[in-house]
């Protein structure tokens, strides 16, 4: 289950963060087709956003083909987005949470985090 976050001062609409979180989910395998999305109660509950912030994000997600809501059973996943091994995945989560640690332990914010991803996804495509 999605458990959402939304960062208030971050400047991005609440129900594009909810709608990207679920999109995040979805390609890293932690949701899968038939899987239910939270009640909207239960992410106002959570994440202290307005129910129809939370009515706009799955109704993009749903505009979108990922999600069906069905009537007094609630919002299931119907398609999925991750392409990876969710073995691979997994793992390379572990190094990345672990690499990460090391980031802060190096003094570095999520802009300095953001640069270096950044840098290197384009280093990658430049070197293909």
């Amino acid at each position: 289950m999605v458990e959402f976050r939304v960062d208030r001062g971050s400047g991005v609409p609440a129900y594009l963060q909810l709608a990207q979180q679920v999109r995040e989910a979805l390609r890293l395998g932690w949701l899968t087709p038939g899987d239910r999305l939270p009640t909207v109660r239960e992410v106002v509950a959570t994440s202290g956003v307005n129910p129809n912030t939370v009515l706009k994000a799955y109704r993009e997600l749903e505009f979108a083909g990922l999600v069906e809501a069905r009537q007094g059973a609630g919002t299931f996943v119907k398609a999925g987005l991750g392409t990876g091994d969710r073995e691979a995945l997994g793992r390379l989560y572990d190094e990345l949470v672990t690499w990460l640690a090391g980031a802060r332990a190096a003094g570095l914010e999520d802009e300095d985090v953001y640069a270096l991803l950044n840098t290197a996804l384009e280093g990658e495509k430049s070197s293909d």
